[in-house]
């Protein structure tokens, strides 16, 4: 029971550094360069930068009050305990913008690498903040409400359309097509890095080798590269005749080594290779924790 309580409690902590530390590098992103440098970012953010210009209200409490009708919108679709910790993490956002990012000196330099470095910290932080199950409202709750709504459409599209509007709109409004420009650089470093960060570092390929000499190309890889293969079970979609088909997962740079194996045992085969963002188990990422 006390050993519950001790787990629970560094949860607790655990979750909390993530949303802090998250909301930190997000703010400093967004407060710091891109707010400084006339241009409006995707998502809420964005619209409370143009609200900022005519308003000179908070940014963090514009987004903040643009943010609660959309999660009362999206608690019927996304549920009220993910919403919750969203709430949390929306108002620990809030605070880092209005009152901890304004401590720190602003960027007043170069518009392009304020969008470049604001995208790239902003990225950073929602990455711990994803990390963490959780996210910092805005655009995420409208995304992930559309898709619920609408199924077919790709969260790439919807975030597209959604973004692309609010960049836009902050051409307008700051009266330069520049600003339009530095919003796309800010949404494609912040994706890139989300990408990278959540999912780069990680991921890999799969071959799928077709070949009569499995056993050989089986046994070469374990021998000259130390992976294990797995032997599935096809059949010819013409011939219909049983075809043992090797499964590989391993990292980029083993691929043209595996390329070598493979033509050499056998010139014949059919090999095709994919990537994946995550596997789990021996020799790869523990499959416990979450």
């Amino acid at each position: 029971m006390k050993s519950a309580s001790l787990d629970r409690c560094w949860q607790v902590i655990r979750s909390f550094f993530y949303d802090a530390f998250g909301s930190f590098m997000f703010a400093i992103g967004v407060y710091n360069f891109a707010a400084q440098a006339d241009f409006a970012p995707g998502g809420v953010t964005g619209i409370a930068i143009i609200l900022n210009k005519y308003t000179e209200l908070p940014i963090g409490l514009l987004s903040f009050a643009i943010n609660i009708p959309l999660i009362l919108i999206a608690l019927r679709f996304l549920g009220k305990r993910y919403l919750f910790r969203t709430f949390v993490t929306v108002l620990i956002n809030t605070l880092f913008l209005d009152i901890i990012s304004p401590m720190f000196p602003v960027y007043q330099g170069n518009p392009l690498l304020a969008s470049l470095f604001a995208g790239i910290l902003s990225g950073f932080g929602l990455v711990l903040i994803y990390q963490n199950k959780s996210c910092t409202g805005g655009s995420d709750l409208v995304v992930m409400t559309m898709r619920k709504i609408k199924p077919h459409m790709s969260v790439g599209q919807i975030t597209m359309v959604v973004d692309g509007i609010i960049v836009i709109a902050g051409g307008f409004v700051f009266h330069e097509i520049d600003a339009v420009l530095y919003g796309i650089i800010y949404s494609i470093a912040q994706v890139l890095v989300i990408d990278k960060v959540m999912f780069g570092f990680v991921s890999g390929k799969i071959a799928l080798i077709v070949t009569e000499k499995n056993e050989e190309v089986i046994k070469a890889i374990g021998t000259e590269l130390g992976r294990g293969s797995t032997l599935l079970m096809g059949k010819g979609g013409y011939s219909k005749e049983p075809r043992p088909v090797i499964l590989c997962a391993c990292s980029r740079s083993q691929i043209p080594v595996m390329r070598r194996i493979v033509r050499r045992i056998d010139p014949d085969t059919l090999m095709m290779v994919l990537s994946y963002d995550e596997v789990y188990g021996e020799g790869f990422l523990p499959i416990e924790g979450g």
